[in-house]
């Protein structure tokens, strides 16, 4: 019992040191970024993280989520953000418009490992992956009016 928890947290110690090698400084520049924004160029950020969460997610990748727990579909969903960030970057994706679309990734895999509760022993961490879900909330509701037709 003891060693699976030990396990456990060197599980998440390691998730965190990727996290925080990967994703954390994009994730950050993205959020400031948006932050900044005047409210005619917020809908981009939206449309850019709600377009990088539904790409990740494992009904994207073939997996069912009906067979899938919710903490696992978070998880699955943050490793596919964090292999799509490695991948961009291998890529040397330059430019503002890429640099744009890999920070939206980067900010995806930090909201999904924050929903994953993987941030649990790490304040810093948590209070980013806080901030990364509330922006991918507020675009899930842009898309959402504006497929309804409400006011965006």
């Amino acid at each position: 019992m003891f060693d699976w928890l030990k396990t456990e947290r060197r599980e998440r110690r390691r998730r965190v040191r990727l996290d925080r090698k990967y994703l954390e400084a994009r994730s950050r520049r993205f959020l400031k970024i948006y932050l900044d924004a005047d409210k005619t160029r917020k809908p981009q950020f939206y449309r850019a993280v709600d377009e990088a969460s539904k790409r990740c997610q494992p009904s994207e990748s073939g997996l069912p989520p009906s067979e899938l727990e919710d903490a696992q579909i978070a998880e699955a969903t943050s490793r596919a953000a964090m292999k799509i960030v490695l991948e961009r970057t291998a890529l040397k994706k330059d430019g503002r418009l890429g640099d744009f679309l890999t920070d939206a990734y980067a900010t995806v895999g930090i909201a999904y490992h924050r929903a994953a509760g993987v941030y649990t022993m790490d304040k810093e961490m948590q209070e980013l992956g806080t901030a990364a879900v509330h922006l991918l909330t507020m675009a899930t509701s842009y898309k959402n009016a504006q497929k309804n037709g409400g006011p965006v």
